[in-house]
Order: C-alpha cells, then structure tokens, then sequence
C-alpha cells in the first residue's frame, strides 16, 4: 500500500516526468520501488523488468554502495538532496557487465516533513567512463614511448659525443704524426 503523500507525489510528478532523460525510479521508505520510467525499464533484462513495482531497488540495480551507504537512506538521513558521482554496478543477475552511474536521489515528505519515499535518479555514464580510461591508458602509453625516445635520443647522443672525441683524438695523433715525417 503506497502512502497517500506518496500517491499524491506521483500523481503530481507525472505531469513533469518526461523532463528527465536520464533513468529513475521511485522508492517507498522500504525501498520498494513504486514508480519508474521507460529508460530505466530498457536498462533492464526483459525477465526482470516484468514486474517491477514492489521490488527492492537494490534486488534489481547492484551498486557499491547499495549495502554500506545507500543514497536514498542518505537523502532520508540528511534530509537535502544527495548526488554521488563514479558510482559503479550492475543490473541484477549481470555481473559481468560493470556499469557506472552519476546517481542523484531527493526525498519525497508528505505535508508534515514525514519521509514517504524518494526519487533516484541514475544518468549512465559506462561508455564516456571507458572512453576516458581508454584516454588515460592511451596518454600514459604516450608518455611512456616519449620517455623510451627521450632515452633513446640521451644515448644516441652520448654515442655521438663519444664517437666525435674519439676522431678529434685521432685528428689530433694524425696531425702529430705528419708533423714527425715534416720535420
């Protein structure tokens, strides 16, 4: 049974919700999901995206921090919005394929400052997270060929350097000894 602030927050949420792209859900104070949009049901695999609604968000959605620090309890306890950014998971029942969230959650009080619920959004971040460690991995191999080049560049050097004594000393010594048959 939804409580009726609940109820009445989503009756009234409905009109805005199709403002927000990313995907969300909203959950009772037991963490049940009551509400949810169409992107975060394609996040999904079709067998647990039926039946949805009363399901433990974190039966469905397996984030780090969904034991030890879970963002709706956060926004409940500090009673403000909350918004945790590199948070990483995955969808229930496929954890081999990591996943990593920008997530954001707002209570949901009723008239009296009770708390009823809270709204959590997730904005998807895995492909620009691959993207900037393929980047990062991409510029420390770069750093690393120009350091081996740079070293390469300090020996070929030194080569030279030891190459061009070596024939000034032998200039020298020719020159010392078609001075000896001159003279």
């Amino acid at each position: 049974m939804t409580a009726p602030a609940l109820q009445q927050f989503l009756t009234e949420f409905k009109r805005v919700a199709n403002a927000i792209v990313d995907s969300y859900f909203i959950v009772d104070t037991e963490r049940r999901i009551v509400d949810f949009n169409r992107a975060f049901f394609a996040l999904l695999p079709r067998q647990l995206a039926r039946g949805l609604k009363g399901k433990h968000c974190y039966e469905v959605l397996e984030l780090n921090i969904c034991k030890t620090e879970c963002i709706a309890q956060q926004c409940w306890a500090d009673n403000r919005h909350v918004r945790l950014d590199e948070i990483s998971g995955s969808i229930v029942g496929e954890a081999t394929q990591k996943m990593r969230f920008i997530l954001s959650a707002v209570p949901i009080t009723d008239e009296r400052g009770v708390h009823v619920g809270a709204l959590e959004i997730q904005r998807n971040v895995t492909d620009e997270a691959v993207v900037q460690v393929k980047y990062q991995e991409m510029l420390e191999t770069e750093a690393r060929e120009r350091e081996r080049l740079a070293n390469q560049v300090r020996a070929r050097t030194k080569e030279l350097l030891e190459t061009n004594q070596l024939l000034l000393k032998t200039q020298k010594e020719l020159l010392a000894y078609k001075k000896g048959l001159t003279v």
